[in-house]
């Protein structure tokens, strides 16, 4: 019976991943819709003919591996639960150590490096691709230094989660779920607390803006915002990437501004004024807590349907599982593929929520910025060094969009500078000229 699974699990994917190829490379429509064309938004007005070709072939290499890449891991923990790979991690542990904690330490340790062994491949396919387009620029060296770094984060992180999991689900194997969803709310404000100061620098150096006249106007935004920031910091990531970006991370004292270098480089800075006046505006309209309200709320759902699937999954095939109840840490593959199945599903909803926040984001910064060019010169230099699809296909768009696309928000901003000019007119006030 478990090989007979294990076979249709794989066949199963070898047809997914055929069935998505033939989607992304042949049936797929990113064309630009005919009023478009000739638009700010036709990436033939920015882009030259070979970096047209390339951010096609680009983005429909990675949007692949994408929807290649979580599936794997579903069929990756599903396998280690079926050929028993599972029970011989919990049997090495408890032949190393008699110690409780230890046990699930040296457990949590092979689960995690098989799932990284398993994954590499695909892995290493996104770092080669990234380099091969010239969006990376890191050395093979750095990266496998960050992919450590990763490896660790994530093993401390499994390490602390399985063992207040299975402590909870021990006291209480009904109601497990109830308190585990109560102890994310303190976990995840902590997590955000500590990133920008002891997680994010394990990656890449932080300091100071070195452009003072730029960080004063920066500064001047965010206490326009309300925002209490006393420093822009800069990252160095042109040693690592040719893609620009800027964010505002932390909760707290430890709010922070981060410029990347490779932004700084590229952008001017009416452009840079722009990007972080939109991020300001994630500050501004509280969409971080918003998104903290709507992960505890998704988290509470999501626990809730892994405590059932779980029960029934195990009454089903815990014999080919190898594992005797819910209890049974030997189970906590399954935990892991039905979250991050239960993720997967309900990323759809979480991304549309989090492209209305940043079109309103977009809205925000033009209007405090009131600079339009430069809100489209600056989406249009993020389409070229990042190679992207001005108008992705759909199943992309859903499933791996956070942001509208730039189709999307390069034609809101001409929207808004006709809006302007024709308010402009009705007043009587003469258009400002533009200079193209």
């Amino acid at each position: 019976m478990a090989r007979k699974m294990g076979f249709i699990a794989v066949l199963a994917y070898v047809i997914y991943g055929l069935l998505m190829y033939w989607y992304l490379f042949y049936l797929a429509d990113s064309s630009l819709p005919f009023e478009f064309q000739g638009s700010s938004a036709d990436p033939a007005t920015f882009l030259n003919s070979r970096e047209l070709m390339l951010s096609t072939e680009y983005s429909q290499i990675r949007n692949l591996l994408f929807f290649l890449s979580t599936p794997l891991e579903w069929l990756i923990y599903f396998l280690i639960l079926l050929v028993g790979l599972s029970k011989a991690f919990h049997k090495w542990a408890g032949e190393t150590t008699k110690n409780k904690l230890g046990q699930g330490a040296i457990y949590i340790f092979w689960l995690s490096l098989f799932a990284y062994l398993a994954t590499f491949p695909l892995s290493y396919l996104s770092y080669h691709l990234s380099r091969t387009y010239n969006i990376s620029t890191q050395s093979f060296g750095s990266w496998m230094k960050d992919e450590l770094i990763d490896f660790w984060v994530n093993f401390a992180m499994m390490l602390v989660i399985v063992s207040v999991l299975y402590w909870l689900i021990n006291k209480s194997k009904r109601f497990w779920w109830i308190f585990a969803w109560l102890l994310t709310v303190p976990f995840s404000l902590f997590l955000m607390f500590v990133q920008p100061v002891v997680i994010d620098p394990l990656y890449n150096d932080f300091y100071p803006l070195k452009n003072k006249e730029l960080e004063a106007k920066i500064l001047d935004l965010a206490s326009q915002a309300g925002i209490p920031a006393e420093h822009v910091f800069e990252v160095n990531m042109a040693e690592k990437t040719n893609a620009l970006n800027a964010y505002v991370t932390g909760i707290g004292s430890n709010s922070r501004i981060v410029l990347w270098d490779t932004t700084l480089n590229k952008l001017n800075d009416d452009q840079i004024l722009f990007i972080m006046a939109h991020e300001m505006a994630h500050y501004v309209e509280k969409h971080i807590y918003i998104g903290i309200a709507g992960y505890l709320l998704l988290s509470l759902v999501g626990l809730y349907l892994t405590s059932r699937i779980m029960n029934w999954a195990i009454r089903k095939w815990g014999t080919e599982f190898k594992v005797s109840g819910i209890h049974d840490i030997r189970a906590f593959p399954l935990f892991l593929m039905i979250l991050s199945l239960l993720a997967f599903t309900a990323s759809p909803l979480s991304n549309f929520v989090s492209r209305y926040q940043e079109t309103r984001a977009d809205r925000y910064a033009i209007e405090m910025t009131e600079q339009p060019e430069a809100a489209i010169a600056t989406f249009q230099e993020l389409t070229k060094a990042g190679l992207s699809q001005v108008n992705p296909p759909f199943l992309v768009k859903v499933f791996r969009y956070g942001h509208p696309t730039m189709l999307e928000r390069i034609s809101r901003i001409e929207e808004y500078q006709i809006s302007q000019r024709n308010n402009e007119a009705s007043e009587g006030i003469p258009a400002p000229e533009i200079n193209d």
